[in-house]
């Protein structure tokens, strides 16, 4: 079946098509040039030279575009599987590095590694890099023994087999039947559960310029008084994460990467509160991934007042922070059985969010960013906080 990569049935689907099927390609020819922003000349050419559209990585649309031939290439013996671009980041190395594994479950003893371009230039030298421990450990909790080796030169293969992308950004975050199955059959499977039974999942001790929400301590202590412990995945491995994660029965978190590895050992019997720290559709394709893994939809809270925007960004992103009504967030916890009724939340004032702020901006590692708030469109009265701020948020 010929693919095109830009009509309709060319699009990977969750529901199947070639995202559950694999190519075999005899002399297959990996090669990777980083020459763009996101689209770069990556992937797989066939022995006559054709581009192999199976090996595209796809983010709601393709990132790779046929790589220059080369004439000669180095070659390598055996027969291997195309695991795609190697990320460096942890949550898109989740999404976006393991989406062909699925395949290692159907040609079980028919392989000799697991083949993957770096996500920078190949460097040409004989070395290939190490892995970085997180991402030696995830395969180890996957079972994975086989070699994996990340290219640094162009390379002929004797034999590539070429999975379809089986999960990924955007549509594909809810994963095919195939690649969920791998997943909840492999990963972590020999972590015994181990915490509490609810857990608040914190970003407040991550990097100042990732990301996150004003007064995150007072949700912290909030939460906590209500039986929740606090927990800051980057300072564990993954092993003891998982074994958090499976012990709780309720959990809350902000929208970001540490969601994603919790999918990966959810189960039907935990609820998730996804609470959104930026405006905009960006923690769609955590609900996704949450809905099509655990198959319980998470409740998505959105309590946002203002978005604050880095002074050299359009509008809230990742690296935004969101301020929130702390009322009507524990409303809604309480009204969807996460925390107890007869709250007392209150949302920061006015002059508490410009002190955050200010605070954030004082510690921030970029020197001169600042950051603008930007009022959320009017909610329903009993959501609103009230106030108006200038451009810089300072009261009026």
């Amino acid at each position: 079946m010929t693919i095109d990569l830009m009509d309709a049935n060319g699009v990977p689907s969750v529901e199947g098509g070639w995202s559950t099927q694999i190519r075999t390609v005899p002399n297959g020819v990996i090669n990777h040039v980083k020459q763009g922003y996101l689209v770069h000349g990556s992937g797989v050419r066939d022995a006559e030279g054709a581009f192999v559209p199976e090996s595209v990585l796809w983010r709601g649309r393709p990132l790779m575009v046929a790589p220059p031939v080369v004439e000669d290439p180095d070659y390598q013996p055996g027969r291997w599987v195309w695991g795609g671009k190697l990320l460096d980041h942890f949550g898109h190395f989740l999404i976006e590095s393991t989406g062909r594994l699925w395949a290692l479950d159907h040609l079980k003893g028919q392989i000799d590694g697991i083949v993957f371009i770096p996500e920078g230039n190949m460097t040409g030298e004989t070395v290939a890099p190490a892995l970085k421990g997180f991402q030696r450990l995830f395969f180890d909790l996957l079972g994975i023994t086989l070699p994996i080796k990340v290219l640094t030169r162009p390379t002929r293969f004797e034999t590539l087999e070429v999975p379809g992308q089986g999960f990924g950004i955007g549509p594909m975050a809810g994963g095919t039947a195939l690649f969920r199955d791998f997943m909840q059959n492999r990963f972590g499977a020999s972590v015994a559960a181990d915490g509490p039974e609810r857990l608040y999942i914190s970003r407040s001790q991550l990097p100042l310029d990732l990301g996150g929400i004003l007064g995150e301590a007072r949700l912290e202590r909030y939460l906590t008084d209500c039986g929740y412990e606090t927990y800051h995945p980057q300072n564990h491995s993954l092993t003891e994460q998982i074994a958090r994660y499976k012990a709780a029965k309720q959990v809350v978190g902000l929208d970001g990467s540490a969601l994603h590895l919790f999918a990966m050992v959810g189960t039907p019997q935990q609820r998730v509160a996804l609470i959104k720290r930026r405006s905009g559709p960006a923690p769609e394709g955590i609900v996704r991934h949450l809905s099509g893994f655990t198959q319980q939809n998470p409740l998505l809270l959105d309590a946002i007042t203002h978005n604050w925007v880095r002074s050299d960004r359009k509008h809230a992103d990742n690296f935004s922070y969101g301020e929130l009504n702390f009322a009507a967030l524990g409303r809604e916890l309480s009204r969807n059985g996460f925390v107890s009724a007869g709250l007392g939340w209150r949302p920061l004032s006015a002059a508490r969010a410009a002190v955050a702020m200010q605070r954030i901006e004082a510690s921030f590692p970029t020197a001169g960013i600042t950051f603008n708030a930007v009022p959320v469109p009017a909610k329903p009265p009993e959501e609103r906080s009230g106030r108006h701020i200038t451009r810089r948020g300072v009261p009026v």
